[in-house]
C-alpha cells in the first residue's frame, strides 16, 4: 500500500518526478496564476516538503516489516501445525504481539494518507495555473496501473499497486466535494462498511469460503517452495486469476484505500504537513487520541486474535465480533498517531536530522517497493534461497530491517547522481510523454 533525496555532487535544479502515493509539494497559493494555462509538468524539488518525504520512507519501512512476517515468509500461508511451530517460542509470540499491535496495517494507512494528499496538492497546482488536473492523472494511474499489474500477475500476488491506480481513479469522483461530504464518506469507507462486510463472512451465503482459500493457498505455498522459476511464478499468477475475481477482497481493500486516500485529500486541503507550525495543536491532539483511543482498539485487536486462537469464533460470540468490527478504527487511529507523532519531531532540529535520513527512500519509494519484492523472492522462493515457511517471524523482521537499511544507504548513493529514481523516471517518462 517515498522518494526525493538530494545530491551531494555540485548542485543541480531536480525535476520532481511522478511519486508513488502522490507529489508533495509547496504551497500553490505562493504561485502567481497563470492566464495563459501552461502545461502540466513536475514541480522543481526545492518545493516538496522533506517531512512528507522522509513519512514516506519510514511508511514504506513498515510495508516491507509487515509484507515479509505475513506473506513472504509464508506465515499466511502455512498450515496451523507448521505455523504454531514456528511462532510457539516465547520470543517468537512476542514478536506476533508487538507485530499485530503497532505494525499491522498501520503502515498501509500512512501510505494511502499520503497519496490522498498528494492528490489534494497536484489539484491544487493545476487550479493556480488554470488547467485541468484530469488528464496528467489518468495518465499517471494508467501508467501505476500497468506497473501494478505486471508486479501482480510476473512477480507477487501481494501488490498494491493496481489498487492504487483503481482507487486513485476514483479519487476524480470526489475531487470537487466539500469537506463535510468527505468526511461523511470517510465514515462510511471506514467505519460502516468494514463491519457491515465482516457480518456479511460470517453470516453471508459466503461463509464457506475459507476452506476454499486455504485450498488456494496451499497450492501457492508448494508453487512458491518449487526450485523452478517457472512454476513458483506461474504459480503465483494463478493465484491471482483465481483470486482476484472471484474473491470480494479487491472490492473490500479498494473501499479501504479510498477512505485512507480520501483522509490524506482533506489533510492536504488545510496544509496540515505543509504548515505543521500552523497545526501544532490539532496534531498534538491527533496523536494522544490516537495513542489513546487507537492504543485501546488494537489491544482489542490483539486480544480478539488470541481468542480466536483458542477456538472461538466471532460468528457465535458477540463481544469478539465487536472487537473484530472496531480493528480498521483502530488502525486507522494509531496510524493518524505515527503520523502526528513523526510531524511533530520531524520540529526539533535533532530530531529533523536523524529522520531526515528516510527522505531519499521516499523519493524513490516506487523503485525501492519493486525491489523489496525482487529481493525477498531471491530470499525466499524455492528456486532462491528457499526460506519460505522455515523461519520464524522474528528472523523475518530482522532481514526485512537489514534489507531496509541497504536500501536507505543505496538511495543516498543513488540520488548524488541522478534526480530520481529508475521506476520514477520511467513513471515520469511515460506519464508526460517524454524522456525527462
Amino acid at each position: 500500500m517515498t522518494r526525493e533525496g538530494s545530491g551531494g555532487l555540485p548542485p543541480v535544479c531536480h525535476k520532481n518526478q511522478p511519486e508513488f502515493h502522490g507529489d508533495v509539494r509547496g504551497s500553490p497559493q505562493d504561485a502567481p496564476v497563470s492566464h495563459s494555462s501552461p502545461p502540466a509538468h513536475p514541480v522543481p524539488s526545492q518545493e516538496r516538503v522533506e517531512m512528507v518525504d522522509a513519512l514516506r520512507g519510514f511508511a514504506l519501512c513498515g510495508v516491507f516489516v509487515s509484507n515479509s512476517f505475513l506473506w513472504f515468509g509464508g506465515r499466511n500461508l502455512l498450515p496451523p501445525a507448521q505455523l504454531q511451530a514456528l511462532g510457539s517460542p516465547l520470543p517468537e509470540l512476542v514478536t506476533g504481539a508487538l507485530f499485530l499491535f503497532f505494525v499491522a496495517h498501520k503502515f498501509l494507512n500512512l501510505f494511502g494518507f499520503l497519496f490522498g494528499l498528494g492528490f489534494s496538492l497536484q489539484l491544487s497546482r493545476a487550479e493556480a495555473r488554470g488547467t485541468s488536473h484530469v488528464p496528467v492523472h489518468l495518465r499517471r494511474m494508467g501508467v501505476l496501473l500497468g506497473f501494478g499489474a505486471a508486479h501482480l500477475l510476473g512477480l507477487w500476488m501481494g501488490d498494491i499497486l493496481h489498487l492504487y491506480a483503481l482507487a486513485g481513479l476514483l479519487l476524480l469522483l470526489f475531487s470537487g466535494r466539500s469537506d463535510r461530504a468527505l468526511w461523511r464518506w470517510v465514515v462510511v469507507l471506514l467505519g460502516v462498511i468494514p463491519p457491515g462486510v465482516l457480518a456479511l463472512q460470517l453470516w453471508g451465503p459466503g461463509a464457506a469460503a475459507p476452506a476454499h482459500e486455504s485450498a488456494l493457498r496451499a497450492e501457492l505455498l508448494a508453487a512458491l517452495s518449487s526450485d523452478s522459476v517457472w512454476t513458483a511464478q506461474a504459480g503465483n499468477a494463478r493465484y491471482v486469476w483465481r483470486t482476484w475475481f472471484s474473491s470480494p477482497r479487491v472490492l473490500i481493500w479498494l473501499t479501504l484505500i479510498l477512505g485512507r486516500f480520501l483522509l490524506g485529500l482533506l489533510a492536504g486541503r488545510h496544509r496540515l504537513l505543509q504548515d505543521v507550525e500552523r497545526h501544532r495543536p490539532l496534531l498534538r491532539r491527533i496523536l494522544w487520541w490516537g495513542l489513546g483511543l487507537g492504543g485501546l482498539l488494537n489491544a482489542g485487536g490483539l486480544l480478539a486474535f488470541q481468542l480466536r486462537a483458542q477456538g472461538l469464533e466471532p460468528a457465535s460470540h458477540a463481544g469478539l465480533f465487536l472487537l473484530m468490527a472496531l480493528q480498521e478504527l483502530g488502525y486507522v487511529l494509531l496510524g493518524a498517531a505515527y503520523l502526528a507523532g513523526f510531524a511533530l519531531l520531524f520540529q526539533r532540529e535533532r530530531w529533523r536530522r536523524v529522520l531526515a535520513v528516510l527522505s531519499p527512500v521516499g523519493r524513490m519509494a516506487l523503485t525501492n517497493y519493486l525491489m523489496q519484492t525482487v529481493l525477498s523472492l531471491c530470499l525466499y522462493s524455492g528456486w532462491g534461497l528457499g526460506l519460505i515457511g522455515r523461519l520464524p517471524p522474528s528472523h523475518c523482521v530482522v532481514i526485512a530491517l537489514g534489507l531496509f537499511a541497504v536500501q536507505v544507504l543505496l538511495s543516498h548513493a543513488w540520488l548524488k547522481y541522478y534526480r530520481f529514481g529508475p521506476a520514477e523516471w520511467l513513471w515520469r517518462s511515460l506519464t508526460y510523454g517524454s524522456l525527462r
